[in-house]
């Protein structure tokens, strides 16, 4: 694997092993920001971590309730705010470049579901 990037309604996740330094990608039909690899690894693991979140806390609440949940490294600043079925996604790039990004809900299911599984090609 070289280059590889997987797409959807509302999502884009990269990853370019041969680049000299930004080896990720992550953004939206819109937009796009370069990563290092340690940035998109902490991205797919904060992403991953908040999902798990997410799906532990929907026993704890009410069908009409929404919550926020956030998780951060030295690297990314991340948030996901709705229902634990259906949340968006936001995050800072905590690194000289600083950044900003956000998914809406309809795109996380394919976003989590592509981060899990970016460098297993």
């Amino acid at each position: 694997m070289e280059r590889l990037i997987k797409s959807g309604v509302g999502w884009r996740i990269g990853w370019n092993q041969n680049a000299p330094e930004y080896k990720g990608l992550v953004g939206t039909d819109d937009w796009a920001i370069e990563l290092t690899e340690a940035e998109l690894n902490e991205f797919c693991r904060l992403l991953s971590q908040l999902a798990d979140t997410m799906k532990q806390l929907t026993a704890e609440l009410m069908d009409e309730e929404k919550i926020a949940c956030e998780a951060e490294s030295d690297l990314l600043w991340m948030e996901v705010e709705g229902y634990p079925h259906e949340y968006s996604l936001r995050f800072i790039l905590n690194t000289g470049r600083c950044a900003e990004g956000k998914w809406n809900a309809s795109a996380i299911p394919g976003l989590l579901q592509a981060a899990g599984m970016l460098k297993v090609f």
